[in-house]
Order: structure tokens, then C-alpha cells, then sequence
């Protein structure tokens, strides 16, 4: 299943680029991330850093552990996330923050599949909403961190 998401927002790109690259702390304003744990840091080589990260997640029945290896690119402003381990056959998504005049254009480009057939069915009949309240808790946890009319750093 693949799915692409674009939207506008009022923040500065580094703002939602540090934002969406700082999993840890996804728990703290993503609903349904119960915890995350990240391991295998690699230093800063051009912009360029990589993590570990394995997350916790629950949604109403379904309780699931997955592990992915995020690349974050500060200079370009891409976040890449690709699976490691856990339900999926397959699970790669990418983030774009792009400076607009109004704030900053988000990207957020998505492809899994489920190895259980029922998981995708599943999903795919929630998945709309589910991409929906994602952007919104992003765009809720910028506004929390820099609230509109304070300076952009663009």
C-alpha cells in the first residue's frame, strides 16, 4: 500500500525537519506510539546521520513492536525510514520539508505491506484517517514548540 501526503504548513522547514527527526519523542505527542527506543547512532557525515529506532505501537486490538533505520539529511531536508524488523514485508517512507512562502511544504511519502494479508486489508480501510491524524499531530507538536507569529528561521 502506498500513499503520498502533501501539505503547507506555518513553520520553518528545520523546525518540522528536527521535529519529525527526533523519534524519541514521538510517545510524548503521537497517540498511538506506546514507547521508542533508539540504538546504533552514526555521527553527522555531510549533513547526513543515521539511527536505529524500534517503536511500540497500539491501535485499538492490534499491539505490534517494528524496527526501522532513519536517515536524516539536514542539508536537504529528507528524512528516510526503512524497515529493519517486524510485522512487514516491506515498510520505506520519506519526509520532504521544502521552505514555501506561507512556511514549509511536508511531503510525507509511505509504502508498507503487512506479511499477514488481514493486517493490509485492515489497515487500508483506516488508513486515510490514520495518515490524517499523523500530519495533524506533527503539525499540533510544531505549533506546541513554536507557536504562529514567533519568528521562522527559514
Amino acid at each position: 500500500m502506498r500513499h503520498q501526503v502533501t501539505r503547507v504548513l506555518p513553520h520553518a522547514p528545520t523546525l518540522l525537519f528536527s521535529l519529525v527527526g527526533d523519534v524519541e519523542r514521538y510517545p510524548d505527542f503521537v497517540p498511538w506510539c506506546q514507547s521508542m527506543r533508539v540504538w546504533n547512532r552514526r555521527p553527522a557525515v555531510d549533513g547526513i546521520d543515521q539511527l536505529d529506532a524500534e517503536a511500540a505501537v497500539a491501535f485499538s486490538f492490534l499491539r505490534e513492536k517494528f524496527a526501522t533505520r532513519v536517515r536524516r539529511d539536514s542539508v536537504r531536508h529528507i528524512i528516510e525510514v526503512s524497515l529493519l524488523y517486524g510485522p512487514f514485508r516491506r515498510l520505506q517512507n520519506r519526509w520532504t520539508f521544502t521552505p514555501v512562502p506561507e512556511g514549509c511544504e511536508v511531503g510525507f511519502d509511505i509504502d508498507f505491506e503487512f506479511k499477514v494479508p488481514m493486517l493490509d486489508r485492515i489497515f487500508a480501510a483506516n488508513f486515510e484517517p490514520a495518515v490524517t491524524r499523523l500530519m495533524a499531530c506533527f503539525e499540533a507538536r510544531a505549533s506546541a514548540l513554536q507557536p504562529l507569529g514567533t519568528a521562522d528561521d527559514q
